[in-house]
């Protein structure tokens, strides 16, 4: 099963899914399902649930979507699939969020933390455990992942979206996948992203040119927000990543450290911007079981290979 996703994923991670990832074998798709109530598809969440009936509420592990925060979708689950299954399997989620050419920040992490309070909301009717609740996101949707994972009660950032204000939005764990986390210290690093470019995807992120929107790039960047009860870290990032500068891994890194949030980082072997390989794999699963389900596992540190 694993060397098929992962051959899956070679493919996936180069061209945007056109059509929803299947369910695997034992799990049941729930598609389309509305966080915010609006009737808006890119408020809309798929939710992957085992067939088999458990008697205690299921870890959650929930999907964020890369694409520059201006193209992708939840459809592309490949490698959330991957990650819950197991023995016993996880539940799994995968969102939508607007896209920059609908709305500008901070409308994306609104609707991330809209689609953790639905879920917490809706725990018991889908038998999850909304106190064990994992995310999982690449380049942009790292970013966003990153954010969940550090802003957990940051006011301004919660949105009055969706019918359960009342949840919280905060997560278990953060996978972080070669996701922006200082905007500020972006530019000038190898990436072939100019921040300064009107028409970049930072840029459209913030509302302008880094130059201009210093202040909003501040606020968008989750190494602006840490403390020490924020949630543990597995950050992923390949070392030749010529999108989102290595520099923002290690970086990040060190000052989740320096906050006292645990944080582990994974450095892919001359891997570039997205990358997996079955060690890589196993580090991510041994992530979730020590977080999700309190297993004593070790994870090892610093290099994995990229293929």
């Amino acid at each position: 099963m694993r060397s098929l996703i992962l051959a899956a994923l070679s493919i996936l991670l180069l061209v945007q899914c056109q059509k929803a990832t299947s369910a695997p074998a034992g799990f049941k798709a729930l598609r389309d399902l509305d966080y915010v109530g609006a009737g808006d598809k890119r408020q809309m969440l798929d939710l992957y649930l085992p067939e088999a009936k458990s008697e205690k509420p299921l870890p959650l592990i929930v999907y964020i979507h890369g694409g520059g925060w201006q193209a992708g979708s939840k459809d592309d689950a490949t490698v959330l699939l991957g990650l819950i299954q197991g023995s016993p399997p996880y539940a799994g989620a995968s969102l939508n969020y607007r896209l920059t050419s609908q709305a500008q920040w901070p409308a994306q992490i609104h609707d991330c933390k809209a689609a953790i309070r639905w879920l917490r909301g809706h725990a018991r009717e889908y038998n999850l455990d909304p106190e064990r609740i994992s995310v999982f996101g690449i380049s942009a949707g790292g970013h966003l992942v990153s954010m969940l994972g550090v802003t957990g009660g940051v006011k301004e950032l919660e949105g009055e979206l969706g019918r359960h204000l009342d949840q919280s939005s905060r997560v278990s764990c953060v996978l972080d996948f070669c996701g922006p986390s200082d905007f500020l210290t972006f530019g000038g690093k190898g990436s072939v992203i100019d921040p300064e470019d009107p028409n970049g995807p930072l840029a459209r992120l913030i509302g302008g040119p880094l130059k201009d929107r210093r202040e909003e790039a501040r606020k968008a960047s989750p190494v602006t927000y840490l403390t020490p009860d924020d949630a543990p870290f597995l950050i992923i990032h390949g070392d030749k990543d010529n999108i989102v500068p290595y520099a923002q891994a290690t970086e990040f890194d060190t000052a989740l450290k320096a906050a006292q949030i645990p944080s582990i980082l994974l450095t892919g072997t001359d891997g570039g911007h997205v990358f997996l390989s079955e060690r890589l794999l196993e580090r991510m699963q041994a992530f979730n079981a020590r977080h999700l389900r309190g297993k004593d596992v070790q994870i090892p540190v610093g290099a994995v290979p990229s293929k």
